[in-house]
């Protein structure tokens, strides 16, 4: 499904604060797989996220999608077949349209517009059963601006907007750090019912490291741009937060952290 294939990112090149975080790197996500990846400031984990997503590209090498080469493909393209939701819940949403009215934008995504009304109301009831699906009551509140509804209720319907069109491939960014305990176990929840539901392909970078264990098929740790742990299946389902622990803890020791 995505492959990235000797990939090399260097920061402030020829400079003293040079940094070369990727060499020669390589990842290969299979069809089906829920990864979920984590890793301390400065692993690599939202730089791969933004190449993977076409908001950075990298030096070299290639990245390649459904055995198409999008290396040099614009992020506004890939959105076609890809969908994003954001650590900042005010990212995925327009605050001052309507929970409709911004169903409605994420209908018409990869169409053509026209002047013509922007809701179709034939397609309010499918709208509603959508957001019926959060458990949240925002069936009742489909004309109310979603920049009134909390961090939770959007981040809900940020999910539910990434899920509207026929994407194959679904980037989570952190998706939950932004929510307070409560509203962070509703929507990853969601996130998790969503994925099964659609049988979506998906990466989500997480500093979460119980929802990392307890979610997904496959366990990624990251660290100065190399992979030192990938897990997957029934080796994933023995891990357990405290081991990951231990490994953060030992790499702290060996930066000097």
């Amino acid at each position: 499904m995505l492959r990235l294939e000797n990939i090399n990112k260097t920061f402030n090149a020829g400079t003293v604060d040079e940094c070369r975080l990727f060499e020669d790197f390589n990842l290969n996500i299979s069809k089906g797989e829920f990864v979920s990846v984590i890793g301390s400031n400065g692993s690599g984990k939202t730089t791969m996220l933004n190449m993977v997503c076409g908001s950075l590209a990298p030096d070299s090498g290639k990245i390649y999608f459904a055995d198409k080469d999008i290396t040099k493909l614009s992020e506004y393209k890939r959105s076609k077949y890809m969908g994003r939701v954001f650590q900042e819940p005010k990212i995925g949403t327009c605050p001052n349209l309507s929970i409709i009215e911004n169903m409605s934008l994420a209908d018409n995504k990869n169409k053509y517009f026209g002047l013509r009304a922007g809701v179709n109301k034939k397609r309010v009831d499918y709208y509603r059963s959508l957001v019926e699906e959060c458990g949240l009551g925002l069936e009742n509140r489909m004309n109310v601006p979603v920049g009134s509804l909390s961090g939770g209720q959007r981040q809900a319907l940020a999910l539910v907007i990434a899920n509207m069109t026929d994407i194959d491939f679904l980037v989570l960014d952190e998706h939950t750090a932004a929510l307070d305990p409560k509203s962070s176990e509703m929507v990853m929840h969601l996130t998790d019912k969503f994925i099964k539901k659609n049988n979506i392909t998906t990466l989500m970078v997480t500093h979460n490291l119980r929802f990392a264990v307890e979610y997904g098929t496959r366990l990624i740790m990251m660290h100065e741009g190399k992979c030192i742990v990938d897990i997957k299946d029934d080796e994933k389902k023995k891990c357990s937060v405290d081991e990951l622990l231990k490994k953060f803890n030992e790499i702290s020791i060996e930066t000097g952290n």
